[in-house]
């Protein structure tokens, strides 16, 4: 029984070994290309939109009546346009993504700061006012230089993270490894 389960963690980490190595090349990729990875990014949230936004008609024809039938159809609606527009206008869906995303750490970087005071007698505080304040200066630099830094800003963060990602998958996964082989 221990064999089987150790020999399963090890061949699930084999598995994770071979992800993260290729999330650190995806991530390097999308560093390397941030104009192509940001389009790329684009039409992908395109078609989720378009394919959230069937789901959300079907949902509301489905289970709802009356009033809720509309409001989730004008909500699929919406999230069909949205979709369409992005995959039609990727440029233009990139700087929309890139003034999102800038709002998004701005408002993130808000709230991170509000727990930091929040949380500062407590241990640890610190380490959340440092995130706060690091995201509240990307969401203004990336505010401030809208749409000039549209061609990177969200491929470049999209790769970093993918790269972290990868990183800590595959530093995981040999740990995860080494006490599986450790314990045979």
């Amino acid at each position: 029984m221990a064999e089987a389960i150790l020999g399963g963690m090890k061949r699930a980490s084999g598995w994770s070994i071979v992800l993260g190595i290729l999330m650190i090349i995806v991530g390097i990729i999308a560093m390397l290309a941030p104009w192509e990875s940001g389009l790329l990014i684009t039409l992908v949230v395109g078609w989720c939109a378009i394919f959230n936004g069937v789901a959300q008609i079907i949902y509301g024809v489905r289970t709802h009546g009356g009033w809720h039938v509309l409001l989730e159809v004008v909500l699929g609606v919406i999230y069909i346009i949205a979709g369409i527009y992005l995959l039609v206008h990727p440029r233009a869906g990139l700087l929309a993504l890139t003034i999102l995303l800038a709002s998004f750490l701005l408002v993130y970087g808000i709230f991170a700061l509000v727990l930091a005071f929040k949380m500062r007698p407590h241990n640890g505080w610190g380490w959340v006012l440092f995130d706060a304040i690091v995201t509240l200066l990307l969401g203004i630099l990336i505010w401030a230089h809208w749409p000039w830094n549209s061609a990177w800003v969200v491929g470049t963060l999209f790769g970093i993270s993918i790269f972290v990602s990868g990183i800590t998958r595959l530093m995981m996964s040999l740990a995860i490894r080494r006490v599986s082989t450790q314990a045979a």
